[in-house]
């Protein structure tokens, strides 16, 4: 608001006086321009209009992307996509309306929860926070579900919560403040699941025979279909777990059509690493089939545990043999089964290395159970030039296991001490002596003879 001021002049007023007055004239005319100007600029410039909508609502759906269908015992990634359909109707453009910050199709602050329902499943996700969802738009997220590995096949609904809020109406005061009215709402869709019918093998039991390391042996299974599928054409196999040291050696066998609840028995062969401890291994059991769909397919692997014994292995127990040089001897060599197997068709074998030599180095000693000793003899000889010291032949057990392979032990040592000849007889001085001693006695024989005739 501009304030002007009237100034009245007379005729005694002098020069200097007038001239200030036609300023001031001449400013009020250049003030009242302006403001005729800014009054134009307002009469012809329209005043902002604002919008407004008089109807509308979030249209949420929901659905699972990608396919629907499970396995029992699978762990799957669950990809949700929540779609807002909602339109805002009536839309009204007016000036003196203010502009709303949200709009009444906006689902704000949207959760999203799902729950297991009557789906034999565990839903290991927290509910996710998606923030707002405006019209015409998509949002997703990822739920990771187990499925129970003796879930029953067929049709299951996942129940998913959408928990939200909304603009349900704004009311304006004046030309600048507005009130927002929300309102909340919960909505539950369900998400249809398929589980699929699968075979699905029990392992009732598990029987080894002659699982020892270093060796092979059989294992019996007791295989049980607990599934919801009929299986064509099926195989059960047995393979290796990891770096188990039990390595399959017939590991397949043909069964045809295993029904469900059906039990079967199977037998296969396994040997067994010569590195194995005397402990338990795994051993993995599966069934390779043909689904009603015509597909071929592979059960889920069941782990069984395997108890395997003590290698076959063998020990010398008894003491060094003495020898003298130029000397031929028979030793005694005992040998013991210290592994955890019989060990049948057992032959010891001596090698004899200079100053060594022998012409019967190899004994037979027939089946050694664990903890059995038996006793070999080889005829040995020994050079005259052999340097006195004990002396550490090589020996070595060849045997059969249980199934008749051929096996040969660990290198052991035979322990022989080469040593002078102790006896009275070696000796030169004691030779003349004895032989002068025979014929002194022979002479007194012949004198007392001759006397007596």
């Amino acid at each position: 608001m501009i304030n002007t001021q009237r100034t009245i002049t007379g005729k005694n007023q002098n020069p200097a006086t007038c001239a200030s007055g036609s300023k001031r004239h001449n400013s009020l005319l250049t003030y009242a321009s302006l403001l005729a100007i800014v009054f134009a600029v307002i009469i012809v410039t329209p005043v902002q209009a604002g919008t407004k909508y008089m109807a509308g609502s979030p249209e949420l759906s929901a659905y699972i992307s990608g396919s629907n269908e499970v396995s029992p015992g699978d762990t799957v990634e669950l990809k949700v996509i929540i779609e807002n359909k909602g339109v805002n109707e009536f839309k009204f453009i007016q000036s003196g309306i203010v502009e709303r910050d949200d709009l009444p199709n906006t689902a704000k602050f949207l959760t999203v929860s799902i729950a297991q329902g009557d789906a034999p499943v565990v839903i290991k996700s927290d509910p996710q926070m998606l923030g707002d969802l405006k019209g015409s738009s998509i949002a997703s997220c990822v739920f990771t579900t187990k499925v129970q590995p003796d879930a029953a096949s067929g049709m299951y609904n996942l129940p998913l919560t959408l928990k939200y809020s909304y603009l349900y109406e704004a009311e304006q005061y004046g030309t600048d403040t507005i009130q927002y009215y929300y309102k909340e709402k919960n909505e539950t869709f369900s998400l249809p699941i398929k589980i699929k019918p699968e075979l699905k093998i029990s392992v009732l039991s598990a029987k080894a025979e002659h699982l020892n390391a270093g060796t092979e042996g059989y294992v019996t299974l007791e295989v049980k279909n607990v599934g919801h599928e009929n299986g064509k054409n099926a195989i059960i196999k047995i393979a290796r777990n990891d770096m188990s040291p039990v390595l399959p050696t017939s590991g397949s066998m043909y069964i045809g059509d295993f029904s469900v609840n059906q039990t079967v028995s199977s037998q296969f062969k396994v040997s067994i690493s010569s590195n194995a401890e005397e402990q338990t291994y795994p051993l993995d059991v599966l069934v390779n089939y043909e689904n009603s769909e015509g597909d071929q397919v592979t059960s889920d692997v069941e782990t069984i545990g395997l108890q395997v014994g003590k290698k076959i292995d063998f020990g010398i127990i008894s003491e060094p043999d003495k020898i003298s040089p130029g000397q031929k001897k028979v030793i005694a060599v005992q040998y013991t089964n210290t592994g955890g197997a019989p060990a049948y068709n057992v032959q010891a074998r001596i090698s004899a290395v200079d100053p060594f030599t022998s012409n019967d180095d190899t004994a037979f000693l027939g089946t050694i159970a664990p903890g059995e000793t038996r006793e070999a003899a080889f005829e040995i000889s020994v050079d005259k030039s052999a340097t006195i010291k004990e002396y550490a032949l090589d020996s070595e057990v060849r045997y059969r296991d249980a199934l008749d392979n051929s096996l040969i032990s660990d290198p052991m040592k035979v322990r022989i001490v080469v040593e002078k000849e102790d006896s009275l007889l070696g000796n030169p001085f004691v030779l003349v002596v004895i032989a002068a001693a025979v014929i002194l006695i022979g002479y007194l024989v012949y004198r007392q003879r001759t006397n007596q005739q």
